[in-house]
């Protein structure tokens, strides 16, 4: 699928917003609203846009702990039994498996120190975890959505709707 500058823009705009309107959105790109929504039931269909959310603010949620931790598992275990493992601990909100020295990269929040040690605990208590090294974040300095800029070589500068 070819996404133009106007869908690089569209998505762009409902990444701040996804609530914001098709006409409003139309009315920032030169579209109207029903080409806005073509092209959203377009990115839609060919899951560039995959879904659409909320974003909740953790820490009024009492989420206010959050840590990196670098996963290091026993032998050669696969991708798929340290999802599967991680599925049961509600504090992990995101892993990803890496390259270098760890098997995996794990996002956890809880609602304390207290809580991070005690999930932690059971993470190293899994069969499959060798041991852990975690980093706890201070303050996020840097904290924002894909930019879907265009991209001037990929795009040809097509603007055809």
């Amino acid at each position: 699928m070819r996404i133009d500058a106007i869908d690089r823009r569209i998505i762009a705009l409902l990444s701040e917003d996804a609530r914001r309107s098709y006409a409003d959105i139309g009315a920032l790109v030169g579209l109207s609203a029903p080409a806005v929504k073509r092209r959203v039931d377009r990115l839609r269909a060919d899951a560039v846009i995959t879904r659409f959310t909320a974003v909740v603010d953790p820490a009024a949620l009492g989420w206010a702990t959050e840590a990196f931790v670098e996963l290091f598992c026993r032998g050669r275990t696969s991708t798929a039994a340290i999802a599967a493992d991680l599925r049961d601990h509600p504090e992990v909100v995101a892993a990803y498996s890496v390259t270098g020295e760890a098997d995996a990269l794990l996002h956890l929040r809880t609602e304390s120190t207290g809580h991070l040690e005690e999930t932690l605990e059971r993470i190293r208590a899994s069969p499959i975890t060798d041991h852990t090294r975690s980093v706890i974040v201070l303050s996020r300095l840097i904290d924002r959505p894909l930019d879907p800029r265009p991209d001037p070589q990929r795009d040809g500068g097509d603007a055809a709707s």
